[in-house]
Order: structure tokens, then C-alpha cells, then sequence
């Protein structure tokens, strides 16, 4: 016998089409088409013969890339931002809704949620021009150390740039999950532990940390598989000529490539390689951190 929904769906299917059809529609459009695109990777791609007419090359544009003598410099460049940035920044979000979750004050933990989540809402550009005002010879920064600086043109000072004016920016907003989730801890288990005589770190181990762990582990799974998807804006934003040798990174090597000396199927075969490279290590991290976690992955 078939269930009541099962019989509700089979008698109002055409409700079901007419509500799902528009979001099916600008998916297959907007998601799945574009995928086309990536053919241009293995042609010698043509504007005016266009994706059909154009001459195939197989393999030629990758092997062009993996052989330039600026691939290794471009790929240690992407890898380092990505690396220092989940190390520093990952832990930030949760250590700040451990914080949050301390303060009694509901009135207090609101106002200081607002300030925490309100760099989120500031556009990348215009964080980029914060950081560049702030660190410029006359800036605050120099003012206050007695200096005569320019931070942007010094390519050892960069990633630091990067990744601390991204920490300020995604960290407060990022905490909102882990916040959340503390929410829902137990009054009555984080009053036992305490009678039971545990300190604030035993109380947080207890206590606190299985109710964030397993989000925790998700969305280091997620960063970490995206450790080559840094965005293009900020880097190219924050790029001066002197600081090149650390900012050049392969989306922003994509974009000079691509839209400025209209190399299309190079630059299609480099974001191409950046994207295979992110796939394989989403899986690495989702295998590694499953055999840590008790089989618990993505």
C-alpha cells in the first residue's frame, strides 16, 4: 500500500513541476552549461570559429604550464596563502564562540556579536583600500611605530597582510555556526562538571567541544579541500608591481592570462589544473580526517 505522501505527490505532481522547474532551470543554465567551457582547455580556441570550429590540442596548454619556469613560484605562492590562512585563521571562529558563549550578559553578547559580524558586510575592495590607507607610508600603522614603511611594496609583508586582514573580516561571521551550536549545550551537564571541580579547559573539553565537533570537522574538511580556491579580488586588490614575487598567485596569473592578453585556452587549462588539484584534495582530507574521526566525514 502506498504511503499518503507518496499518493499526495502522485495526485499533485504538477504543483511539485511548476516549483521545482524554475529552480532546475537556472541550475542546468547557470551550473551545468558552463561546464562546456572547459573544452576551450584543450583547443587552440578561436572567438570567431568558436567552440566547435576550433582546432584541438589534447594536452598542449597544461604541459605549457607545468613547464614554465613560473609554475613552481605561482603553485608555492597559492599553496602558502592557503596553508598559513587555514592554520591562523581556521581556529580563530572557534575560539571566539567559546568566548562568546562565557558572557553572562545577554545585552553584552549582543553588541559584541554586532561588532564581530560587521567587517563581513564590508565589500573586499573596500577592505583592500582600509589596509592600503592603514599601512601606507603616512598611514596610522607607520605613524604609531615612528616609521617610514611601505608595507605593500614589501613582498615578505604580504601573506601576513592577507591573511590577517582576512582573519578580521570572515572570522566574527564564521563563528556564527559554532555559536550556534553552543547554544544547544546541556545547562545542566556544564553544571555537573563544574560541581565536579573542572577548570575552564576541562569544562570546554567536556562540556562544550562535543556539541561543535562535529561541525568543526566539516568545515575543516571543506576548507581544506579548498585550499587552492583563494579569491582572485583581494590578492589582485592588494598586488602592487614590488610585492609580486609573494602575491602572483594562479588565479590572478588566470585573469592576466585570460581577460588581459586574451589567452583563452591557457588560462582555461590553468584554472582547470587549479580545480582538479582542489577535488583531489577534498578527498585526501575527507579520507584522512574520516580514518581520525571514527569514520565521520563528509
Amino acid at each position: 500500500m502506498k504511503s499518503r505522501k507518496l499518493l499526495y505527490i502522485q495526485q499533485h505532481w504538477q504543483l511539485y513541476v511548476i516549483f521545482m522547474l524554475p529552480a532546475f532551470a537556472l541550475t542546468i543554465i547557470f551550473r551545468y552549461i558552463p561546464m562546456g567551457g572547459i573544452l576551450i582547455a584543450f583547443q587552440d580556441y578561436n572567438p570567431i570559429r568558436g567552440l566547435l570550429g576550433s582546432r584541438w590540442v589534447g594536452f598542449k596548454h597544461f604541459a605549457r604550464f607545468l613547464s614554465s619556469p613560473d609554475f613552481l613560484s605561482y603553485l608555492s605562492n597559492t599553496l602558502k596563502l592557503s596553508i598559513f590562512g587555514l592554520l591562523w585563521g581556521f581556529p580563530v571562529p572557534i575560539i571566539l564562540a567559546l568566548l562568546l558563549n562565557r558572557i553572562q550578559s545577554h545585552g553584552i553578547k549582543r553588541n559584541i556579536q554586532l561588532v564581530l559580524y560587521m567587517p563581513n558586510f564590508v565589500s573586499v575592495i573596500v577592505v583592500c583600500g582600509i589596509v592600503r590607507i592603514m599601512l601606507s607610508v603616512t598611514g596610522p600603522v607607520n605613524n604609531f611605530l615612528s616609521t617610514q614603511l611601505n608595507f605593500m611594496t614589501m613582498p615578505g609583508a604580504f601573506r601576513t597582510i592577507y591573511i590577517a586582514s582576512g582573519i578580521w573580516q570572515g572570522a566574527g561571521w564564521a563563528s556564527i555556526m559554532y555559536t550556534a551550536a553552543l547554544s544547544g549545550v546541556n545547562q545542566e551537564l556544564r553544571e555537573a562538571a563544574v560541581l565536579d571541580g573542572a577548570n575552564l579547559l576541562q569544562e570546554i573539553q567536556v562540556v562544550e567541544w562535543p556539541a561543535i565537533k562535529d561541525i568543526v570537522v566539516i568545515q575543516f574538511i571543506l576548507q581544506a579541500g579548498n585550499i587552492m580556491s583563494i579569491g582572485f579580488e583581494k590578492a589582485f586588490a592588494l598586488q602592487t608591481d614590488l610585492n609580486l614575487a609573494s602575491s602572483e598567485i594562479i588565479a590572478t596569473y588566470v585573469y592576466k592570462k585570460g581577460l588581459l592578453d586574451g589567452d583563452y585556452s591557457f588560462s582555461t587549462a590553468v584554472g582547470l589544473f587549479n580545480t582538479v588539484i582542489n577535488v583531489i584534495m577534498l578527498i585526501i582530507v575527507n579520507k584522512i580526517v574520516s580514518k581520525i574521526n571514527d569514520d565521520q566525514g563528509l
